[in-house]
This record gives C-alpha cells, structure tokens and sequence, in this order.
C-alpha cells in the first residue's frame, strides 16, 4: 500500500507541476483583449471570413498564449483538428451524442477471450499427478502490475488538479468514472465467481476474466475519453501501453491465461464507453469543458500514417522434437516438446509518404505455453530413482567396502519448473502498403525482415545429501585398464546442497520474414481500432541441454572419476535440432493516425 501511495503521489504531483503552468497560461490568454496589436487589420478580416465567430476566438487565444516567453514556437499551428494539437472548443456549444464516441473495440476482445479459453486445455500443470517434490515457478517474477493498473487513473487526476481542461467539468467526470468502475466491477466479479475457472498457477478458481487488467483498460479509456480525444492523443497512446503492459504481465507472472487478459481488456473498454455513455445521457450538453480534436475520420484523404499498439493470439508451428531421445531418455516414448496458443503483444508504426506506401518497423513479444514438461519430470524422477537402486545394490554388494550407508547421498530432491513459456522477442523493419476503402475502412498490408531472440526454458534440480568420498585400485596391463580393485566409500562428514539446470531448452538468435493483413476502422478523426492477421516465417536451430549428474560434483567427486575409467560420460548432453517456424498472430489494434 505504501508504495501504491507513494506511486500515485509521485504521478500526480509531475503531471499536476505541467498541468498548473500550462493552465495558467491559458487563463492568461482568456482574460486578454481580442484586438491584440499582434494582428494586422487585413489579418483580422481574413480570419473573420474563413471562420466563425468562435474558431476566430480560439485562434486569437492560441496567438497571445504563444507570445508568451515560456511557450516553445514549436506549438505555433493552425487549429484545424489535427491529430498532434490541442484544439479546445468553445466553453458552449459543446454537444456529445452519446453513440458518437462508442468504438465497440471491446465487443471483439471479450468474445475473443473466449474462444481462446480452449488455450487453457494446451497447457496444464497435472498437479495430481505430478511427482511431490515438482514445482512450477515463473521465471519471470514482479509486482509492477499491482501499480501500474493504476497509471491512467493517477494521470487523470493529475491532469485534472493541474487545472488541465478536459472533456468534462469534475462533477461529470466524477459521475462517468463512478459509472465505468461500477460497471466494471460487475462484470468482472459476477463472471468470476459463477465461471470459478482455476488460474495456471493453481492457486484460486477465480480466474476469468482478469481483474487487473480490466481495471487497467477502464482506466485507460477514461483517460482516453477525458484527454486523449480533446488534448493529444498521445494520453491515449500512454494509457492504452500501460493497460496492455499490465494485461502481459499477468500471464508472465503465472496468474492469468491469455483468454482472461483479453476478457479482462474487453470489459474494461466497454465498461468505461458505457459509463461515459450513460453520463452523456444523464447530462446532454451541460458540463462539457472541451471538444475533440477532430469528429470525421478522413482516410482517403490523408497520408495514413500511425503508432499501433496491439494485443493478439499466435498460432503455427505446434511441437519440437529431437533427434535420439529415445536412447538418450530411456524411454519407449519420444519427448517433444509442443506449443500451446500464444500471448503477443507489440507496438508498431510507420510513416507514409503518401496514401499508398511508407516505411515503418515493429517491436513483438510472443510468449508460448509449453507442454511436455511432465515428460521431462517423470524422466527425472526416475533417474533418481535408478541412482538410489544403483546405490542399495552396490550395498548389499560384498565385493565392495562401505563405511556407512551410501543411500543418504541423496537426502533431498526438488525440482522446479522455473518457466512453463517459451519468449521470443522481435524487431523488423519494413515496407507498409494501404489501400484506402472509404472516409472509415482501409486495408494494409506490409513486408517484413528481422530479428528473433528468444529467451531459454528450463528446470531446475536441487538435491541435499551426505557428501561421499571413494577409493579404489587400479590394475594395467599393457597400458590398457585390467581392472578396478578393493573399491571402498566412506562417510566426509559434511553435507552438500547443490542446485543446478537439470534440462534447457533454448532457442539461437535467427533471421525472420513477416507479412500480414489488417482492418482499420477510424471511428474518429484521429483514433482507430484494427484488426489484423500476421505472418512470420524463421528457421531456428534449438538446443537442448541434458545434466542429471551435476549432483556427483558434490555428493561424490571421486565417483566422477570411476565413471570416467569405465568408459561412461558424466558431461551434460547437448543435442540441435532445426526447426521451420510458421507462426500466424490473429489480433486487435488501438490505432493513432497522423
């Protein structure tokens, strides 16, 4: 709580530290006298002629806040609704109609949470079934999420302390916030306690929908609502990263499925069109400090470039199997490896020379439930459980010495799952094409190259036990091995505690190729929702890493060395394999045009 506190104070007091001086510049400018000498005449005839009363009132204002010294010229332009300006409408006149901003973005994300919920079925943990001493522990372990749901709220505040104008006075925003985390919050905890779906981590059955990640998205939205759309739309772009940002980190710290985020994204942007929409109801025009930026969208006739960011599902290429496992394993069965659907999120833009071509590059990370990892834990369950016989026959067996028992060499045993995900970050660069439709629709497409990094998959061992020392005669003849004589174990005394990586999976740094189809929908002049379907193509060399008697170096060294002279290895195995990946990534955009 202290440092949720902490958080939100050091959000608002930055945001509101801007907030006042822009606010107090604006005062200034409203207090000044329209018949500034800063104009000529001939300039002011103009301007009455090409605008109204009220467009020539707001650019008399802009002109004298930009005499100010404090004020960058970098601000000076034409306040025609253009997506990087602050253009506010008169103090009256303003008039929401309550379907106007309705985009129905979350419509889509929702059902698509659920027909991805059959993703919970390609990755499971068998708890039951799973040896005592196995655990699965995330990689990936953080608490930002917790606080950072809370960023688009914190801002508005800020914003709204500072002084900063938005969409609504406080009275009606308070009432359109109180509506979206109302409704929020019924969606989400009626869902959750009738669906009772059981989170990856096994910990609680209130998994779905993802309650922090609604809460993100609603908060987001509200600041869409308040600032993105009448100040810059870049607010949005700041809080719709942030939510998204939240929504991944709840899958990569284990407490949530890809359909709860994507559920739980849903919600949060409905929830909160909802509640402006009924606040634009309740109160129609009254209340209203500040108009959008732009209504109509324009498509066809603007260059169509933008900044992305997405959220999807990967589909493609499902297993990986290696080459001689079977001998490798001792097992009747091959050990693969398979791919369950995937969570990726990424951000995109490109700038167009015209309304048909531009350049532009994407950042991606896709991150892939594994199955198969039960395999590997019943492979090493029973190495232990060869090792112990192995040792409980060398007892009973009279032609060697035993000080002491040898079966508490391994006292001990766990081993973790550290992550159940394989992550592949990307970059790419490349050629965007569009196509425009009509003022609202366009297609896109582009061409892609890049690089893919991904990161490893492992499991961790860890053993306790009586550390062992070991002597023995050597005979040669000949300069070969004759035999090993008088072979004797005795107790060190001391005990060991050891952890290691037990098997590794991992993938090389690769070249890919991407190309992909997308929808766009401006529902404003300046904001637009996409739908997409992405491919990308790369080959992989995968490597796994095989090291079950890591253990010996400390519960008994000399044992290595027995091992050695009769001819059998104790070096971890590595075994490559080549692997063609056709992934496909079906998902939504929230889309800034300028």
């Amino acid at each position: 709580m202290k440092k949720l506190l902490l958080t939100l104070f050091v959000v608002l007091c930055s945001v509101s530290s801007y907030a006042q001086t822009l606010a107090d510049l604006e005062r200034m400018a409203q207090i000044a006298p329209l018949e500034s000498p800063l104009l000529e005449d001939d300039t002011l005839q103009h301007l009455m002629a090409l605008s109204t009363e009220a467009q020539y009132r707001e650019d008399q204002r802009r002109r004298i806040l930009l005499s100010h010294p404090s004020v960058s010229s970098d601000l000076s332009m034409p306040s025609t609704g253009y997506a990087g300006m602050a253009s506010p409408a008169p103090d009256r006149g303003i008039n929401y109609k309550p379907l106007d901003d309705l985009s129905w973005a979350g419509v889509p994300l929702f059902v698509a949470g659920i027909i991805a919920k059959t993703e919970k079925k390609a990755f499971r943990q068998d708890y039951k079934n799973s040896p005592s001493k196995t655990r699965l522990v995330t990689e990936f372990s953080s608490s930002i999420d917790d606080y950072l749901q809370f960023f688009s709220p914190a801002m508005t505040l800020g914003l709204k302390v500072g002084g900063v104008e938005g969409r609504s006075d406080w009275l009606r925003f308070g009432v359109s916030a109180a509506l979206s985390y109302g409704i929020m919050a019924g969606f989400v905890n009626s869902i959750k306690y009738t669906a009772s779906e059981m989170r990856p981590d096994g910990s609680t059955a209130n998994s779905w929908p993802s309650g922090h990640t609604a809460t993100a998205f609603v908060g987001a939205t509200i600041l869409h609502k308040e600032y993105g759309l009448t100040r810059s739309p870049w607010f949005s772009v700041l809080g719709y990263s942030a939510a998204t940002a939240t929504g991944i980190m709840r899958v990569l710290n284990n407490r949530h499925w890809v359909s709860d985020v994507l559920s739980g994204a849903g919600i949060g942007i409905m929830s909160g069109e909802l509640g402006y929409m009924i606040s634009d109801l309740i109160y129609k025009d009254k209340r209203l400090l500040r108009g959008p930026l732009s209504t109509y969208p324009n498509l066809t006739r603007k260059h169509p470039s933008f900044f992305d960011v997405s959220m999807g599902i990967g589909f493609g290429s499902k297993n990986i199997e290696f080459p001689d496992n079977r001998y490798l394993f001792n097992t009747e069965k091959d050990v693969k490896l398979q791919f369950g659907s995937s969570t990726v999120v990424q951000a995109e833009g490109a700038y167009f020379f015209n309304n048909f071509v531009g350049i532009g590059g994407r950042l991606r990370v896709r991150s892939s439930p594994i199955r198969g990892w039960n395999n590997f834990m019943k492979i090493a369950e029973n190495d232990v459980q060869s090792t112990m016989e192995d040792l409980k026959e060398m007892e009973g067996d009279m032609t060697i010495q035993i000080d002491g028992k040898l079966t508490d060499m391994i006292e001990e045993k766990e081993f973790d799952i550290k992550s159940d995900h394989l992550t592949e970050f990307a970059g790419d660069v490349g050629v965007y094409f569009n196509i425009p439709l009509s003022d609202r629709f366009s297609l896109g497409t582009k061409a892609l190259i890049g690089r893919s990094v991904m990161q490893s998959l492992d499991i961790d061992a860890s053993f306790k036990g009586q550390s062992k020392g070991l002597d023995f005669d050597l005979s040669v003849r000949n300069g070969e091995l004759a035999s090993i004589d008088n072979i004797r174990f005795y107790d060190k005394g001391t005990p060991y505690d050891i952890e290691w990586d037990y098997v590794t999976v991992s993938g090389d740094n690769s070249t890919k190729y991407g190309t992909g189809l997308s929808l766009t929908y401006a529902y404003n002049g300046n904001f637009a929702w996409k739908v997409f379907c992405d491919y990308d193509y790369t080959r992989k060399t995968y490597t796994l890493e095989y090291d079950p008697y890591h253990y010996e170096y400390e519960a008994c060294p000399d044992y290595l060395i027995l091992y050695n002279l009769v001819g059998i290895g104790t070096e971890p195995i590595e075994i490559k394999t080549k692997k063609t990946m056709n992934q496909f990534v079906i998902g939504a955009s929230f889309s800034i045009q300028f």
